[in-house]
């Protein structure tokens, strides 16, 4: 969860010792006024006969880079074209700090005058937004690696100055966004580990660690578990030689008569597919099948650190689904933890058996205002959506809107799919109270209906991010096979709508 990057935030001053330097560009190809200054009295004259010969146009997000410009005071200058009008209102800052964090030099320092062409300044926010994007961007999960290249930082630059208009101010913006950043350092962290290292007990110690921050944690055992009836929960991970775990983290940051939000997350380590075996190929992926509950600590982690003024609970459920003599079988019938029984068609349907426990315990526990649950949870959500957009599924129009402004807002992009009872029907068991799958044909919907069940009219609202949360395609602040997706749009969420 380390950050790699060191980041400053600095006046605007006179740039004298080389090193790689940023400047910002609109359509007219023309940099700030103070700009010149800076780096060189040449600078604009410079990018011009540059841009000319590669056609550069200045549009937003696109990038220039001049190695040794004459009379300027940089060894590599990067121009990051802004656009001009709607294209630069709209520009996501984040991914622009991303895409430079790209081109600047492996282990170096580089600057940024962060100071654009036109009448109106940047603001603070903007600036700390860009931080954040190339910090986000300069992840990288290595430490396995026994060799490495001791000057290249992992591929990023060791110290990025920015100079801004206002330091103080940026400074205020950044330490929201430095919390949000070691968060989705710290989901990426979790999905990335192999299974060997994460399994359920040492997942709970490592979400434990939060206690550190003011978090309170209960970290629930097998014991504890048969005691509360999560036999749901229990009978995926009854194949296993390790044991499951369920842990409870609790951010208490406003007065005590609010309810708190809930996040509930699916924290499967490893999924062979039980009994119902997965092909080999591509079976190692099935590390990342806990990108839900490693959200949900990582997003436990930004409320706790940036001292959000909400009430949180964050809830995850830690199984491994192996194939044993004891495994769950195809054609078994669980009675849940709330009573509900649960005939078992396909043991590879397990992480809505681990879900159905969990929710059901926390809104029985907390009564919390809403529950939002994350889960890879179906194959069938990849064929709807590929790997753009989490399906989003839930019983409350308000909280739905809400989480798809949330992920415009940052990028992680939700789609809402339906629910009805007509889909209801298929998962309708003729020896128990359900099935736990309903067949090919509308999978991740079913999926989503079955979990229904265990909400108990609390508002709710289900991601399905089998797409986004592992393997998902790299992003200018993505570079990594674990994405530590839904982090930063459910701290969104929160601090628009749900902080005092």
């Amino acid at each position: 969860m380390a950050q790699n990057v060191k980041l400053e935030f600095k006046p605007y001053d006179k740039l004298t010792d080389g090193g790689d330097v940023v400047v910002f560009v609109g359509a007219d190809r023309k940099s700030a006024r103070a700009a010149a200054g800076l780096v060189g009295a040449g600078l604009d004259e410079t990018i011009a006969r540059a841009a000319d010969l590669e056609r550069f146009k200045g549009k937003a997000k696109s990038l220039l880079v001049l190695t040794a410009p004459n009379g300027l005071a940089a060894d590599r200058l990067i121009v990051a074209g802004l656009g001009e009008g709607e294209e630069r209102a709209k520009l996501d800052w984040a991914a622009l700090g991303g895409a430079v964090c790209a081109k600047l030099s492996a282990g170096g320092h580089a600057r940024v005058v962060f100071e654009a062409p036109g009448e109106a300044p940047l603001s603070a926010e903007a600036a700390a937004d860009f931080a954040l994007g190339l910090l986000l961007r300069s992840y990288r999960f290595d430490r396995y690696k026994t060799k490495k290249k001791d000057d290249d930082n992992g591929g990023a630059p060791a110290r990025v100055t920015l100079h801004v208009a206002d330091p103080a101010a940026a400074k205020r913006a950044w330490k929201p966004r430095a919390a949000v950043a070691d968060g989705v350092f710290l989901a990426r962290d979790l999905v990335n580990e192999p299974p060997n290292v994460l399994f359920p007990a040492a997942f709970a110690d490592r979400a434990a660690e939060l206690a550190k921050l003011g978090v309170d944690i209960e970290v629930l055992d097998e014991k504890a578990l048969k005691k509360l009836g999560m036999r749901a929960l229990l009978g995926v991970g009854q194949g296993s030689h390790n044991e499951s775990r369920v842990v409870l983290m609790r951010w208490n940051g406003t007065r005590d008569d609010v309810k708190p939000v809930a996040f509930v997350g699916k924290g499967v380590t490893f999924d062979t597919g039980g009994i119902s075996i997965k092909p080999s190929q591509n079976m190692e992926d099935m590390k990342g099948d806990m990108a839900g509950a490693a959200c949900v600590v990582g997003l436990m982690h930004v409320l706790a650190a940036r001292k959000a003024k909400v009430n949180a609970i964050g809830a995850i459920g830690l199984v491994e689904n192996m194939p044993d003599g004891k495994a769950q079988r195809p054609g078994d019938i669980v009675r849940s933890m709330s009573g509900q029984t649960i005939e078992i068609i396909n043991t590879d349907a397990e992480g809505r058996l681990v879900l159905a426990d969990v929710l059901w315990h926390v809104q029985d526990k907390y009564g919390p205002a809403f529950m939002v649950d994350l889960a890879t949870l179906t194959g069938a959500i990849l064929v709807a959506l590929g790997t753009e957009h989490a399906g989003l599924f839930s019983n409350d129009d308000e909280l739905a809107e809400r989480i798809a402004a949330a992920g415009s807002a940052t990028g992680e992009k939700v789609w809402r799919l339906p629910l009805a009872p007509e889909y209801d029907k298929l998962i309708d068991s003729k020896f128990a109270d359900m099935k736990n799958t309903g067949g090919r044909n509308g999978g991740s919907i079913t999926a989503a209906q079955f979990l229904q069940r265990f909400v108990n009219n609390t508002p709710w609202a289900h991601l399905d991010i089998a797409g986004t949360g592992m393997s998902s395609p790299a992003s200018d602040i993505n570079q990594s096979w674990g994405s530590g997706w839904g982090v930063r749009l459910l701290d969104r969420l929160v601090r628009d709508h749900y902080e005092s």
